[in-house]
């Protein structure tokens, strides 16, 4: 029970965000998951490294202002360009800090696990709010959504029920081919719902649902998109595995912790940001 309520709560303060928020509202709403979302990781990374008797150095105060910092430099006063040089700032800060203070065989371990944390999920998530803020963009937001929340609902589903080859069993035991192919069958069949959906309104005049390309183009894009969450959920499993811990945290009631719920999310979204780059560089049409 815990897990269904937490996960209905959460689906509508999202679906709230992205048909009745504003621009700062998903760029705060965001930047606060990758804040809790990093501190889980800093966290696992701390118990990885007490693993290999050795002590973790990644500064609190630097994820929190790498994360914040992540999430500044893409509103709209700042250039797109400004992401690089600040991630180069922060790598620096890190490597300066623990080049003074670490024993000099952990400088570089603890240096490249902090910046790996930044791309891992401060940078993936800043891409959410750039998304929401495009053509179109309640409906792209919408559609990355579905297709990452229905793919793990029917991999989790059918895999328990039918699922007999193991998928990648040294990362995650419990996960079957069975599941991964029903994984990609629900997202895409969740974007179909979504396309009906969009045309019915579009249909009625009302364009908050509004998705302009061909329909075997979306269908491709769910498949694409759902692949993409399955390796982030697979690769999030590698981490915790790494640190020997069966979640990321308590955060969520019934859910694990705040990085275990966007482990897909990690990845089909840059996946999402890319094609679109993709489609826009080769003149394929807007989403």
């Amino acid at each position: 029970m815990k897990r269904i309520l937490t996960a209905i709560v959460l689906i509508l303060a999202v679906f709230a965000l992205i048909f009745f928020g504003q621009l700062w509202m998903m760029t705060l709403a965001a930047a606060l998951v990758a804040e809790l979302a990093a501190y889980e990781y800093l966290k696992l990374a701390a118990v990885g490294a007490d693993a290999h008797n050795a002590e973790l150095r990644i500064p609190v105060w630097w994820m929190v202002l790498g994360t914040a910092l992540a999430f500044v430099v893409t509103l709209p006063n700042f250039p797109v360009e400004a992401q690089l040089p600040v991630l180069s700032a922060l790598t620096l800060l890190l490597f300066a800090w623990n080049g003074f203070r670490a024993p000099l065989t952990q400088v570089l371990p603890d240096t490249a696990q902090g910046l790996f944390g930044l791309i891992y999920i401060a940078y993936p998530l800043t891409l959410v709010p750039m998304l929401w803020k495009q053509e179109d963009g309640p409906a792209l937001v919408l559609f990355l959504m579905v297709c990452v929340w229905c793919g793990d609902i029917a991999a989790l589903y059918i895999g328990r029920a039918f699922g007999k080859h193991k998928l990648a069993p040294r990362l995650s035991p419990g996960k079957t081919w069975e599941g991964s192919i029903a994984s990609i069958a629900g997202s895409m069949l969740a974007a179909g719902l979504v396309l009906f959906a969009s045309e019915s309104l579009t249909a009625r005049g009302n364009l908050i649902l509004h998705i302009s390309e061909p329909i075997w183009q979306s269908l491709l894009l769910a498949a694409i998109l759902n692949v993409a969450a399955q390796l982030g959920d697979l690769l999030e499993s590698a981490i915790k595995r790494g640190a020997g811990v069966k979640d990321s945290g308590t955060m969520l009631p019934g859910h694990g912790g705040i990085l275990d719920r966007i482990d897909a999310l990690l990845v089909a979204a840059p996946v999402l940001w890319y094609v679109l780059l993709i489609k826009d560089y080769f003149g394929l049409g807007r989403f």
